[in-house]
Parts: structure tokens; sequence; C-alpha cells
């Protein structure tokens, strides 16, 4: 990337989303104001157990979705009833921070999600008390990245937002201001 770039999200937090949330919270310290720290997407692929290089082929398209690199996560623990083993490849993950956290999220609300189908919002209860916000998705294929015709199968992908904030209020109203579309 350049160094004159900037993400679309990360000039609008910069100079309308910053101010905006230190004028409701009333913050005394410019630092206390929330903001976006990473973003991880998670891939879990359960036929990993039966062919061992579905989990490459999951980080794949996983790195093509986040425009990072992916890793191949491996089970810590073996689970006979699941025919997992220790250090089986079983899914893949990648964490996103700065710009293409911010290039990511944007692709999220503005394009991913109107392609999903049945999508009536993003559940506003999903935070887990400390400003952190968990979603899942059922289809990988909702990313313009992904070529349909290739896909052999369709894989679902948890995608956490983790934030500064303190509270659920706190990271709610900045993820409301990032347009993320919460149900009523």
């Amino acid at each position: 990337m350049s160094e004159t770039y900037e993400p679309r999200l990360k000039k609008l937090y910069n100079e309308t989303i910053r101010k905006a949330l230190r004028d409701q919270f009333s913050y005394d310290n410019e630092m206390q104001v929330p903001r976006l720290e990473k973003v991880v997407i998670n891939m879990g692929v359960g036929a990993a157990t039966a062919d061992s290089k579905k989990p490459t082929v999951a980080a794949e398209e996983l790195s093509l979705i986040a425009g990072q690199k992916a890793v191949v996560t491996r089970a810590r623990t073996s689970i006979a009833g699941f025919k997992v083993r220790e250090g089986m490849p079983i899914g893949a993950k990648v964490t996103l921070r700065k710009d293409r956290m911010y290039d990511f999220v944007d692709r999220l609300v503005t394009i991913a999600l109107p392609r999903v189908r049945d999508f009536r919002g993003l559940n506003p209860k999903s935070f887990d008390g400390r400003g952190n916000f968990a979603m899942g998705i059922k289809e990988h294929i909702v990313f313009p990245e992904i070529n349909y015709d290739k896909v052999d199968q369709i894989w679902g992908m948890d995608i956490i937002v983790c934030t500064t904030a303190t509270t659920d209020d706190e990271a709610r109203a900045l993820l409301k201001a990032f347009n993320f579309p919460f149900r009523q």
C-alpha cells in the first residue's frame, strides 16, 4: 500500500465518529474514546477429519477475503468422539489490524452483509461485556473476492470485532457509527 492511502472508514472515524462519541459519552481524555483494535476471522472446517487438505483450501480462501495470509489452526487435544487427534489441522484464522482491518470492515458492512440471504440485521446482544462484538456468517461466498464457480464447499466463519471500549453500550455506539446493521 502506498503512503498516501487512507481507508475510507479510518478517515470517517478520525474526522466525525471520534468527536461524536466524545460528545455522547463526555470523555475527559481523547484516549478514552473507543476505537477498533482488531478483527479476528475464524473458519472452522468440520470435514477436516476426513480430508486434511480442506483446511489449507479454507486458509487460501480466507486469505483472499482478508487480504492477508491466514494460518491453519490445529487441534490442541484429541477428541475421540469427533475423530480428532492432537495437532490435526481443523481450521484457519487471520487477525487484521490497522488499515487492512478498516478495509475489511468496510467491505463487510457495505458489500458482504447485504448479500447474505434472509438477512434481518445483526444481533445487538452479541457483545461480550467488555466491548467486543462477535458474529457468524453461514456462507463465505458472500464476499466478492470468492469466485462462486471455483468453490467446491461452502464454509461458515466467525468474525470478532475487538474494540477498546470498556462497556457494551460504548462499543454498540462505535459500531453503529460505522454503519453496522443492528436489528431494532
